[in-house]
């Protein structure tokens, strides 16, 4: 779903604590050896385990920043049942209505051009499967022109001197995120 958003907008199911602030991330070794773990905030990870704080509800939580509704964590049905059966949707449906909202933000594509977007990935997708070589050959082509199209469209951005706030608001990604975009079609060849 946040494919078109990149890392700006990816979303867990983060802890909150019983003071309302938010735990730093726990690293989790999963194995023996070195570089066998995972740093996490997902609030599962939270379970007051092995010098971990114990995490009091649970809420959508998204890499730009927003923070969705907390909904308290039933220990008890964990420890009884296990943490599989804790029914998380809620912060799910949250952070779904959250990308919704995002979408919305964004620059709209024309009709014309989406619709061509739609029937092209159809194409492809079914050339892939009857044709590979001669799908590669046509993913070739649109890489060059998504290349000089992107740069001359970053281009036309610096004259018009947009800023990373507002080419981030219209793709619905970060100013940070923007800016580097920009400066990959501007240095692509």
């Amino acid at each position: 779903m946040t494919e078109a958003f990149g890392e700006s907008h990816e979303g867990i199911v983060g802890a909150v604590l019983s003071d309302g602030s938010e735990p730093q991330p726990v690293y989790l070794d999963v194995g023996s050896g070195s570089g066998s773990g995972c740093r996490t905030g997902e609030w599962w990870a939270y379970d007051g385990q092995m010098g971990r704080p114990k995490g009091a509800s649970y809420r959508a939580a998204c890499a730009c920043g927003w923070r969705g509704e907390s909904y308290p964590i039933d220990w008890k049905q964990a420890d009884d049942s296990g943490l599989q059966d804790i029914d998380t949707s809620r912060p799910h449906i949250d952070w779904v209505d959250h990308i919704h909202c995002v979408e919305r933000r964004t620059v709209p594509l024309p009709d014309e051009i989406s619709e061509t977007l739609g029937r092209l990935e159809e194409q492809l997708t079914r050339l892939a499967e009857q044709a590979p070589a001669t799908a590669l050959k046509a993913v070739a082509t649109l890489e060059r022109l998504t290349r000089d199209v992107g740069r001359e469209a970053a281009s036309a951005a610096e004259a018009d001197e947009l800023s990373p706030k507002t080419i981030g608001q219209a793709l619905g990604i970060s100013p940070g995120r923007a800016r580097s975009r920009l400066a990959g079609y501007l240095l692509a060849r």
